[in-house]
């Protein structure tokens, strides 16, 4: 009819079969553990997947994925599902911590050697990378001619190229930026605020699955691995803490968010502080 609008609807119509599939789907790709208590994260993350589908209900998108085992397709709905909350100098703690002692410590054991690598796990949209490299910037100016390298990995490929972009939005640098870092070290384009070429230059950024094969790795000297390990399973948090065991120097730090500890990896790893945050060593590091 001239002149009409079509609407379209959003329909869940979704069973506790179909959210089953859907977290078992998430947990085999992405070792992301999701509560059924937080089914309603499915309606939300995987509408515009299902409209992309050309379909009017989350029970029908279910049905295509059941059919349609393309491992892109699963893949996507995995990524939509990877929890992605980050902010810049998140947890002030952690960061305060890193400037006061764990930095000055290592600055002195590399001091011959004159280089430093740090990964940040889960590095999401890249906000956690870029403010390690800030703090060190303006912290450590004795670190200006030395081999620093800060690599932030992610499963999602979306959120690895916005880190990789360091574009963002002015809601996204007033969170945790303090004014005078924003000036120093971003430049203003539009409604958008840009990460210097100084910062980026310190910084990198890989798409990979911490409990799948994981790409060539320097051993670093710091693990910044917060907020990620609540949503794994215990078989996939030992499978980690594993994985950072090996890549990690032999006095190298192992930071974790504030509600995470290594309780089931004591054999692999010794608290260094708990008070602020949980900081660890290598067990076997006297």
């Amino acid at each position: 009819m001239a002149g009409s609008v079509g609407v379209w609807r959003w329909q869940v119509a979704c069973t506790d079969s179909d959210y089953a599939y859907l977290r078992k789907l998430v947990l085999t790709q992405s070792a992301n553990l999701i509560d059924p208590a937080r089914n309603a994260l499915f309606d939300m993350r995987l509408t515009p997947m299902a409209r992309l589908a050309g379909v009017t209900n989350l029970e029908e998108f279910v049905d295509i994925l059941r059919t349609d085992r393309k491992p892109q397709l699963h893949r996507a709905v995995a990524e939509a599902m990877t929890i992605n909350e980050t902010s810049f100098f998140r947890d002030r703690l952690p960061f305060e911590m890193l400037r006061e002692t764990t930095f000055p410590a290592l600055i002195v054991r590399r001091g011959n050697e004159r280089r430093l690598r740090i990964w940040s796990a889960a590095s999401s949209t890249g906000q956690e990378a870029y403010s390690v490299a800030m703090l060190l910037l303006e912290n450590f100016p004795e670190l200006t001619d030395w081999d620093v390298r800060i690599i932030g990995t992610d499963i999602s490929q979306q959120v690895v190229e916005t880190a990789r972009r360091g574009r963002y939005r002015r809601i996204d640098v007033n969170r945790g930026l303090p004014a005078k870092m924003l000036v120093k070290y971003f430049e203003r384009d539009g409604d958008e605020w840009v990460v210097n070429a100084q910062v980026r230059g310190m910084c990198e950024f890989l798409q990979t699955n911490l409990c799948g094969t994981l790409p060539q790795l320097p051993d670093f000297d710091l693990v910044m691995l917060r907020n990620v390990l609540l949503y794994f399973s215990q078989q996939d948090r030992t499978r980690v803490f594993a994985e950072m065991h090996r890549r990690m120097t032999k006095d190298g730090y192992l930071v974790l968010g504030n509600a995470e500890q290594a309780e089931d990896s004591t054999k692999l790893f010794k608290v260094e502080f708990a008070s602020r945050c949980y900081v660890y060593r290598l067990a076997h590091e006297g």
